[in-house]
């Protein structure tokens, strides 16, 4: 036959039997073509297995494999097995004879098809045997299950001679209809690509027996109207029924198939990309034609009847280049272009650089040397591509660049398709939100991710021998560097070769190397340490926890992961790495002794080992994140960006805290886990909860709000004292971290707010005491009074208190069904005295002041008044003095009233007996703090004017 014989029939003109038969004929010829081929390429017992599931389908014989019962539905229309299939069968079992059953016309299964790799160019040795077992719609649900049976034990016996087959059950009428309930291959990605999944089947599927499909005989021309040439070819007898079966026509493919297909081969791309990228591109090819898609099986079609039948031009891979090649040609894209013959190229596995076994060149490798040919690929780029499972870190790098280039592009053609075609539906939207998560995760940058440089490209990157170099710079010291170098170099030789791979970390660095699996058990290490405190022994322990906490390889992603923000899920501390805390003393050989043994305030000098942290974190993307932190507040930076990183709910990440520098190494890691896991246990989360920290002689109070922790750095004692002084909005728990303020009574004070409460604390310094006020949202008060017993020390206060709540009472409402419970005052006693160390706190019951020793009223109001400045009036024993009326001289001359009401004109301390601020701070409820802080203010400036009178 020539290309001058093209088959045209024309339904209106009459269709000629004779030309049917002949194009059922061209299409059984290529189908023979790749049965052989596919046979070829199969071992022994393979090739057994394909030979018999005809046949083992065909017949129901309890000593041959997939035996289930006589009334299994079994028998394959036409198909009628040659004497070489029955040897083969009797071989099995001896006991088998096969009895002919021509001419029965209800025989249950329709067709048995071999789809996929088999029989083309890509074909290799594990290549899987997907079969179509396409069945009578009429068999009931009994039939199905039996069938199914049967189909299983039928994998497993392939299995056992060394073929994995996977049989699909098909009911042509449903499938044409649209309707399936199950994969039909093993790549398959679901029920919604039903037109693509078809295409791949009529350009793809090898026929075993059984009917014949019915698209063989209808023209691409009559594509469109598929179901009437169809039933012309039926009812006018020029085609009988019993000898087709219909799967149905490939005129339109709906939008939303190529959302689905290109969302799937994306998914599969991360992992594995050079199997992804000839499909996903080839979706491209078909979205970008939408609606007029010319599809890969109406081209092949197209051949047949153009009698066009060179099986190495219809090789389904090579039909599928050939249409990425003229897309990518029209477009100028050579650099995609290059990049899908490599992914064929690497498909195909045929290593065109070293010679062929037996020195005889397969079909696969004569075809595969042509198209390489016409690539002009020379020599070196073809060991280049055989040599993939050596490739290493340079390679690997430059091909991740390209591949993750063309995932992120077809990402981007997808969405952008969808919303032009307004083909997404709300599920598809979804997948695609959690598709462009999946590809964000696995490739996109961001700062402190470690990059993954090898989804699929090469089977190991692990080096044998490695150079990690500290290139210190000594004009700047903050510009030092971590560098990797290939093989193994000393310090003349590194400076004159280009590193591998530079950070600004250590551990950046290596957990790079474990993460991309470039270091592993049999990687030689030099280390040049340079500046850094670096040795062997710490390196070998740092790859260690980087292994225990980071195994690999990562399970994969759930969706329902992706479907929630990211959070961590395993988090590594490493503690000093290349540090030295006590160095000075390790390099005069001095061994420090002390009973201060605190990490954070080591010895007499209350020296902080902790100098720096390294987070490595893995989280639930599987983003492998590291941060490192220095400097004066590492620790505590470190810690609020671990607690603002931990979910509001939903499992917490497991610590792991490792140090392995040269001095106290393992109590220092032991105190910082110590100290996370102290305030994780005060993170409730259902208040704004504090935590109080001491570094050194500094003290760092942490704001404990949900995803808003933030500390405060505070110099001194009096610092803290005016921090923890400051109004709050409510209640808010302080906690003291274990070795915080020792020796201190704000030690036993603190821990013991409580909520709607008032505590008076008060301690003997001499002729002074010491009052603190703890007030109901847990704000601290201190002032220092002149002390000659305790009547005289906690009556004025405890007057002052008991206005207070009146004040606060007489803003109630009383008709509230659950009124605010009024505020309990509970007085302690600090002991022993100073100057000895505070141990212990005793309660002590509130002063009562004798009627015969009435006390002086001193009354303020606080009033605004012009800008900041507030007008204060007061009254004495009701008598008013004011501002209006006095001016400057208001303290002097309550300070003269006052003296000339005393006997002998003494000069003791004057307390305010009650305070109103109701018109500064508003009037809704003021907090205790605001009342004592004015009080405080205003008996300053009274008790000072009393001394100058």
């Amino acid at each position: 036959m020539t290309h001058r014989e093209e088959i045209r029939p024309d339904i209106d003109d009459g269709i000629d039997r004779k030309v049917l038969a002949q194009l059922r004929a061209r299409f059984l010829r290529v189908n023979g073509g790749r049965l052989q081929r596919a046979m070829q390429a199969l071992s022994t017992r393979q090739q057994l297995v394909l030979k018999l599931l005809p046949l083992l389908l065909h017949v129901n014989h309890p000593l041959l494999p997939g035996y289930v019962s006589a009334t299994t539905p079994a028998g394959l229309c036409g198909y009628e097995p040659d004497a070489d299939t029955l040897a083969e069968a009797q071989r099995l079992t001896r006991s088998f004879t096969y009895k002919a059953r021509r001419g029965h016309p209800a025989l249950p299964l329709h067709g048995l098809f071999l789809m996929g790799s088999l029989g083309t160019v890509a074909q290799a040795e594990l290549s899987d045997m997907d079969l179509w077992v396409c069945h009578a719609p009429e068999l009931d649900a009994q039939a199905l299950a039996e069938l199914r049976r049967k189909c299983d034990l039928l994998e497993s016996w392939a299995a056992s001679q060394g073929a994995e087959a996977h049989c699909f059950l098909v009911d042509p009428a449903r499938f044409t209809a649209g309707a399936r309930e199950a994969q039909l291959s093993s790549d398959d990605c679901g029920t919604t690509q039903h037109y693509l999944l078809l295409d791949e089947f009529y350009r793809t599927a090898i026929w075993l027996g059984g009917r014949t499909p019915l698209w063989w005989l209808v023209p691409v021309y009559e594509e469109a109207r598929y179901a009437e040439y169809c039933h012309t070819l039926l009812s006018k007898r020029f085609v009988r029924a019993d000898e087709v079966l219909d799967l149905g026509h490939l005129a339109q493919i709906p939008p939303g198939e190529f959302i689905g297909a290109g969302m799937w081969q994306l998914y599969k791309g991360i992992e594995s990309p050079y199997k992804s990228v000839l499909k996903l591109l080839l979706t491209e090819v078909y979205a970008s034609e939408h609606p007029r898609v010319e599809c890969l099986a109406l081209r092949f079609k197209q051949a047949v009847f153009a009698n066009r039948l060179d099986l190495d031009e219809l090789d389904p891979y090579v039909m599928v280049y050939r249409r990425l090649e003229e897309y990518l040609d029209a477009r100028g894209e050579r650099e995609r272009l290059e990049l899908i013959r490599r992914c064929l190229y690497l498909k195909v596995n045929k290593k065109l650089s070293s010679p062929p076994r037996n020195r005889r060149k397969s079909w696969q490798r004569l075809l595969l040397e042509r198209l390489t040919g016409a690539w002009q690929w020379d020599a070196r780029q073809l060991a280049t591509l055989d040599s993939r499972s050596q490739w290493k870190v340079r390679q690997v790098g430059a091909e991740r660049r390209l591949l993750v280039n063309e995932l992120t592009y077809s990402y981007r053609f997808l969405s952008q398709f969808a919303r032009s075609q307004q083909a997404v539906s709300s599920l598809n939207s979804r997948d695609l939100g959690v598709l462009g998560r999946r590809l964000y995760a696995a490739f996109e940058r961001k700062a402190g991710k470690v990059e993954f440089i090898n989804p699929g490209i090469a089977p190991d990157l692990g080096e044998d021998s490695l150079t990690l170099v500290h290139c210190a710079n000594v004009d700047n010291p903050q510009d030092s560097q971590w560098a990797l170098f290939h093989g193994n170099l000393n310090a003349q030789e590194w400076p004159d070769f280009a590193p591998l791979k530079r950070t600004r970390a250590l551990i950046e660095l290596l957990a790079w190397c474990h993460r991309n699996g470039v270091i592993d058990a049999s990687t030689r290490l030099s280390l040049h340490p340079g500046g850094s405190d670096l040795g062997e022994f710490e390196l070998n322990n740092l790859l260690s926890s980087l292994q225990q906490a980071i195994p690999l390889p990562l399970p994969p992603v759930a969706e329902s992961a992706l479907l929630q923000a990211n959070a961590p899920r395993e988090v590594l501390l490493l503690v000093n790495v290349g540090r030295d805390p006590l160095r000075q003393h390790s390099q005069m050989n001095v061994h420090m002794t002390s009973e201060r043994t605190d990490a954070l305030g080591y010895a007499g000098v209350r020296d902080n080992l902790v100098l720096s942290l390294d987070q490595v974190s893995l989280n639930s993307w599987n983003e492998l994140l590291v941060n490192r932190y220095d400097g004066p507040h590492a620790l505590l930076d470190c810690l609020r960006d671990y607690l603002n990183s931990l979910p509001a709910d939903g499992p917490r990440p497991r610590l792991r805290v490792r140090c392995f520098c040269r001095n106290r190494a393992t109590a220092i890691a032991e105190r910082v886990e110590q100290l996370f896991a102290d305030v994780l246990a005060n993170f409730s989360g259902a208040q704004r909860d504090r935590y109080l920290l001491q570094v050194q002689q500094r003290y760092h109070l942490l704001e404990l709000s949900p995803g808003q922790v933030s500390h405060t750095a505070l110099d001194n004692l009096p610092a803290l004292l005016d921090q923890l002084g400051t109004a709050r909005p409510g209640y808010s728990p302080l906690r003291l971290d274990r070795h915080a303020l020792e020796g201190e009574d704000l030690a036993l004070i603190l821990p013991l707010g409580r909520a709607d409460c008032l505590q008076v604390f008060y301690r003997l310094h001499g002729d002074q005491a010491e009052l603190t006020v703890l007030d109901e949202h847990n704000a601290l008060w201190r002032q220092r009074l002149p002390f000659h017993d305790e009547q005289s020390l906690l009556t004025p206060l405890q007057r002052f208190l008991q206005s207070l709540l009146y004040r606060r009472n007489a803003m109630l409402a009383l008709d509230e069904p659950l009124p605010p419970a009024p505020l309990d005052v509970l007085y302690y006693q600090v002991l022993p005295a100073a100057p000895q160390r505070a141990l212990r706190l005793e309660p002590r019951t509130a002063p009562e002041a004798a009627v015969s020793h009435p006390f002086y009223d001193v009354q303020a109001i606080v009033e605004p008044h012009e800008g900041s400045r507030a007008q204060v009036t007061l009254y004495c024993n009701h008598r008013e003095f004011s501002e209006l009326e006095y001016g400057a001289d208001l303290y002097h001359a309550v300070a003269r009233h006052i003296l000339a009401q005393r006997s002998g004109n003494a000069r003791y301390p004057c307390y305010l007996t009650d305070l109103d601020l109701s018109r500064v701070l508003g009037g809704g409820q003021i907090q205790s703090i605001h009342y004592l802080h004015y009080k405080a203010r205003l008996e300053t400036a009274l008790n000072q004017a009393l001394q100058n009178a």
